[in-house]
């Protein structure tokens, strides 16, 4: 009985300090599978997987701009088993929706950053501007013909068009889609005429000479496209947007968990293979100072305040 007894209270021992992981995590996606975002997750989830020896499986809970996602991971148990990956909509949702299901800064644990991806202005092939400035003097003078697509408001190309709009001082017809999917895929059927959307979204399209590219919106070229300007060589003063990356946890998720999946995502930003894949795609790994908690809390604060008066003063929200 004694003995018993003793091997009870060791295998509970054993169980309280089993170190985690101890099986799958799922990392919450909120964003259709196959879109820029999901791209990105599941080279992450990849590399993260191998080094922490457990199984990341990528779920994809679209829909509302990311907030379902979000909330998702929000109301999740805080046990280190349910993460997610989110971009920039993190931030600009908080505005975009006047009633969320949870409190964007205070609802999670912050893991850390993981890329921010160049956005692209680009235009069905059959265009009539040749650049970035013949195009904004196309849109300004047929304002009432041309569309621009998104993937949904909050996408990463509803927020650049919406910028891009602003930047031109010009009201174009929008046309939102269910996914960054069907959007290329009309624009490539010359449905609809221009889109500004993430280098993990257009660059395969660019390179294949299926759409048009004007310009990028990072501070300097890209090496993946060194002919294509930047949208300040090509007339728009201060237009730089990158579509950052970051993982969350749900809020409470112990210390020690959040540690490890911080540590993981060092190490998956520092794989050669990442690197590779992420500059296919005209993207790179963030630096290994900004994949920590404290680096992604301050430029969630830092992006909320940004976006907050651009989108007050386009006013339109998604609620």
């Amino acid at each position: 009985m004694l003995a018993t007894t003793a091997m009870a209270t060791a295998l509970i021992a054993g169980a309280a300090h089993a170190e985690y992981p101890e099986r799958n995590i799922t990392m919450v996606v909120p964003f259709a599978a196959g879109g820029p975002t999901d791209t990105v997750a599941r080279l992450v989830a990849e590399s993260m997987s191998k080094d922490l020896g457990q199984q990341i499986i990528v779920e994809n809970v679209g829909g509302a701009g990311g907030t379902l996602g979000a909330g998702r991971v929000a109301s999740a148990e805080a046990d280190g088993y349910t993460i997610l990956l989110h971009h920039i909509g993190m931030a600009t949702s908080a505005t975009l929706y006047r009633k969320l299901a949870y409190d964007t800064l205070n609802a999670f644990e912050y893991v850390g950053l993981v890329t921010e991806v160049p956005m692209t202005i680009v235009a069905r092939k059959d265009l009539e501007p040749t650049d970035l400035k013949g195009l904004i003097d196309y849109v300004k003078a047929n304002k009432d013909k041309v569309t621009v697509a998104n993937a949904g408001i909050g996408a990463a190309s509803h927020l650049c068009g919406m910028l891009f709009m602003s930047a031109i001082e010009t009201p174009l017809v929008t046309v939102p889609y269910k996914g960054t999917g069907p959007a290329m895929t009309d624009l490539l059927g010359g449905q609809v005429d221009i889109m500004c959307d993430q280098t993990t979204n257009t660059t395969k399209q660019i390179q294949g000479g299926t759409i048009k590219a004007y310009a990028v919106t990072s501070p300097k070229r890209l090496d993946i496209f060194p002919d294509l300007p930047t949208a300040v060589e090509g007339g728009l003063s201060g237009f730089e947007v990158g579509i950052w990356h970051g993982v969350y946890a749900p809020k409470g998720t112990p210390s020690e968990a959040v540690e490890k999946l911080s540590a993981s995502l060092k190490k998956a930003l520092a794989d050669q293979n990442v690197a590779a894949r992420f500059a296919e795609l005209g993207t790179a790994p963030s630096p290994e100072a900004d994949a920590t908690p404290a680096a992604l809390k301050a430029k969630l604060e830092s992006e909320i305040a940004r976006w907050k008066p651009v989108i007050e003063a386009a006013g339109q929200y998604a609620d």
